[in-house]
């Protein structure tokens, strides 16, 4: 038996994060989330980008890297 997967949008709000975005994204706005994790009272997401090729933890609430689209 397979499960979905979830999925959530990004949007890249730095200069690095648009960086990578366009070079090692390929400008895919969805990602997959991989792993959930807490630390210190933040939740985190364990994303994959679309094209597999970029991975990344990101704070739920999103940071200055990144806004994160549920």
């Amino acid at each position: 038996m397979t499960t979905k997967k979830r999925r959530v949008c990004v949007t890249p709000l730095s200069r690095k994060a648009k960086n990578r975005f366009a070079n090692e994204m390929d400008s895919f706005h969805t990602c997959t989330v991989e792993h959930e994790k807490e630390h210190d009272g933040t939740k985190f997401m364990f994303l994959q980008s679309l094209n597999k090729c970029y991975f990344f933890w990101v704070p739920i609430k999103g940071n200055e890297d990144w806004k994160i689209e549920k």
